[in-house]
């Protein structure tokens, strides 16, 4: 019989929260877990992906959580990638809400000057990827000596990316009172390790999958040549709404993106040299259907539960069995029908033979038959250009745009009429160069009359500007320029060549170039006031280590 959350002992508010989510009875998994771990044992579940031992072990966390300190956390989780990290804190964060509980996640691709000011102000749950974690452990700005439940979700997974030593660096500096939950799809060889080291009398719980959430899953081996296994591919996704590609690099995974797009399907990557942005953006757009090909690393194998997916091509041979039964697990959940499909070249030939022998299948391939697969899915195209209205010809539309660019352009000729500048006759960039040139002339003159020196310094330069048609000199570089005061430049001798009042033009009352000094002048902003700089602080500190 089931148990409700009520009768394994797990708070009001939380039980509150999990009716208010639909979640009134406990998986077998949970009902195995949450029990002794609210009691405080340390605890060690096998369990498939997608069995609910997220809430198996994030019901205790949060129950046993206490209020957190600066640079202090209560509760750490482990996490093996960004993805899994993410949606521990999604699918945690509303029963923490109802606790009073605050989570932060913290890994690789964001800002980690945020993750500092966020642990500076105290955080109850943090659920971190180690390379973060420890980049924060060696800046001094997390603390793990008050730790009093630490986690590890996908511990063989860790193993698997070799994170390991990363892992035991970081539990290493919890304290030895607190009590520790693991879960892993395997608990046998490197995972084994951290169950010796880290745990004391751990009670074990293994959950196989249930028969009702097994679906029915065919699993197909084709044998396709070098040079058309990308049509061969884009010919089967075609025939599936949405499907997930495994590539073995990273690189390979983007060049495939790349040439599905452009033979019109619809697809995404998601790999670890993509940004957090990225990727997120990627998964949002697989899981809304706005991409129909999500084309992957290993990095999506695990930690990531998307629903309805109905095809899962191996583009290139997983690296072992369990990254094939991991991959090809991403359909066929919750009792839905699904489809593995392994496309393997001439040259691949060796590696799939001896995983379908690890795997205990039949060895074997089989000749692609497209009339085989389901139809052609017909997707909607969306359509570039919108339809005129049926009550306005296009015609008449037409020639209210045009109309309507001639009201802008007879108040452009009012504009520039008030600024004294008609748009008839000369063009305004040649009235605007005789104007710089007016202006030039008569300086030089009051500066003869005044100074009683010659007019004809620098003649030979101005000469240069004036047929180039611009303040640049022959060679097409900026005179050399001495810097004086802030971040204001002016060439050299400005003092002697250009009047104390700064001239204005004609043209809006603006001056002719930069401001010489005067009494009208006004000092150029610095860098740290301007622009996007205005808001940013001083960097002189960024990146310091917090102080003991």
């Amino acid at each position: 019989m089931t148990r409700t959350f009520a009768d394994l002992g797990v708070s009001k508010p939380v039980v509150a929260a999990l009716a208010e989510r639909g979640f009134t009875e406990a998986f077998p998994i949970q009902e195995a877990v949450i029990e002794a771990g609210l009691a405080g044992r340390d605890l060690c579940g096998k369990a498939p992906t997608g069995s609910g031992k997220t809430l198996a072990f994030g019901i205790p966390a949060i129950d046993l959580a206490e209020q957190g300190s600066p640079w202090r956390p209560k509760v750490l989780i482990l996490a093996p990638t960004r993805e899994l990290a993410t949606q521990i804190k999604d699918e945690l964060e509303p029963l923490a809400a109802a606790r009073s509980r605050t989570i932060l996640t913290v890994f690789g691709g964001t800002n980690i000057e945020r993750d500092i000011k966020r642990l500076e102000r105290g955080v109850d749950i943090l659920v971190a990827c180690p390379g973060r974690l420890e980049d924060l452990i060696g800046r001094r700005c997390c603390e793990l000596r008050d730790v009093r439940i630490a986690i590890v979700d996908e511990a063989d997974r860790m193993a698997d990316m070799g994170f390991l030593p990363s892992v035991k660096r970081i539990l290493d500096q919890t304290p030895n009172e607190r009590h520790m939950l693991l879960f892993s799809a395997t608990l046998d060889g490197d995972v084994d390790t951290l169950i010796k080291r880290y745990q004391h009398d751990p009670e074990t719980y293994e959950v196989e999958e249930q028969a009702d959430q097994i679906g029915d899953v065919d699993h197909s081996w084709y044998l396709i040549p070098s040079d058309s296994r990308i049509n061969s591919a884009v010919a089967v996704l075609r025939r599936y709404r949405s499907a997930i590609v495994f590539c073995r690099t990273r690189r390979g995974c983007d060049r495939v993106a790349n040439t599905f797009a452009k033979k019109g399907l619809a697809a995404v990557a998601i790999h670890g040299d993509r940004s957090q942005a990225q990727r997120e953006r990627a998964l949002r757009d697989f899981t809304s259907g706005k991409a129909h090909v999500l084309v992957a690393t290993d990095v999506a194998a695990r930690g990531i539960h998307v629903d309805n997916v109905e095809l899962v091509m191996h583009h290139d041979p997983a690296n072992s069995d369990k990254d094939y039964i991991h991959r090809s697990g991403r359909t066929g959940r919750a009792g839905s029908t699904g489809r593995v499909i392994s496309m393997v070249v001439d040259n691949k030939q060796k590696i799939a033979r001896q995983l379908q022998k690890e795997l205990g299948i039949e060895q074997g391939f089989e000749s692609l038959d497209l009339d085989a697969l389901p139809p052609v899915v017909d997707r909607p195209r969306p359509t570039r250009d919108r339809e005129p209205s049926p009550d306005k010809p296009q015609g008449q539309k037409q020639q209210q745009s045009r109309s309507r660019d001639g009201d802008r352009r007879d108040r452009r000729d009012r504009s520039d009429d008030k600024r004294g500048n008609p748009r008839r006759g000369k063009s305004p960039a040649g009235q605007s160069r005789d104007k710089k040139r007016n202006n030039r002339d008569r300086d030089d003159r009051n500066r003869d009359d005044r100074n009683g020196r010659g007019a004809n310094r620098n003649r030979n330069d101005r000469n240069r500007t004036d047929r180039d048609g611009d303040d640049r000199t022959r060679e097409g570089h900026h005179p050399r320029r001495k810097k004086r005061g802030g971040n204001d430049w002016y060439p050299p001798g400005w003092e002697d060549e250009e009047p104390k009042t700064g001239g204005r033009s004609d043209r809006g009352g603006r001056s002719d170039g930069p401001s010489r000094g005067g009494s009208n002048s006004t000092p150029r902003k610095n860098r740290a006031t301007k622009g996007r700089h205005a808001d940013r602080t001083s960097g002189r500190n960024k990146g310091k280590r917090r102080g003991r």
